[in-house]
C-alpha cells in the first residue's frame, strides 16, 4: 500500500506565496506521475500541475507562468511553488500519484488534500 501525505497549505495574502509538498511513503516499487489537482468550493476537481518522469511538466492554463511543479525521486515527493496567488486559487489541494508498490498493481493514490485560501 502507497501513503499519501501533503503539508504546506495555509491562508495567504493575494499576491503572497506558498509552497505545498506531497511525500509518498509505504512499499513502493516505483513511482510514475505525479501531480496536484485542486478543488475549490461547489466545483469539480481540476487538475493543476503534474510531471511525469523526466523533465516534461504539465500546467492548466490559469496557472500557466505562476506556479511550479517539481519532484525529488529520491525522497518520493513532489512540490507546487505556488506565487502570485489570486482569491480564485482558493481551493484544496490533492496530490495524486500513480505508482506500484510491492504487492500490488500499478495504481492512481490520493492523498486527503491541503487547503490554500488567498484572501485578503
Amino acid at each position: 500500500q502507497v501513503q499519501i501525505v501533503e503539508s504546506g497549505g495555509g491562508l495567504v495574502r493575494p499576491g503572497g506565496s506558498l509552497r505545498l509538498s506531497c511525500a509518498a511513503s509505504g512499499k513502493i516499487s516505483a513511482i510514475y506521475a505525479m501531480g496536484w489537482y485542486r478543488q475549490p468550493p461547489g466545483k469539480p476537481r481540476e487538475l493543476v500541475a503534474r510531471v511525469p518522469t523526466g523533465s516534461y511538466t504539465d500546467y492548466a492554463d490559469s496557472v500557466k507562468g505562476r506556479f511550479t511543479i517539481s519532484r525529488d525521486d529520491a525522497k518520493n515527493t513532489v512540490y507546487l511553488q505556488m506565487n502570485s496567488l489570486k482569491p480564485e486559487d482558493t481551493a484544496l489541494y490533492i496530490c495524486n500519484v500513480d505508482a506500484k508498490s510491492w504487492y500490488d498493481n500499478r495504481d492512481i493514490y490520493w492523498g486527503q488534500g491541503t487547503q490554500v485560501t488567498v484572501s485578503s
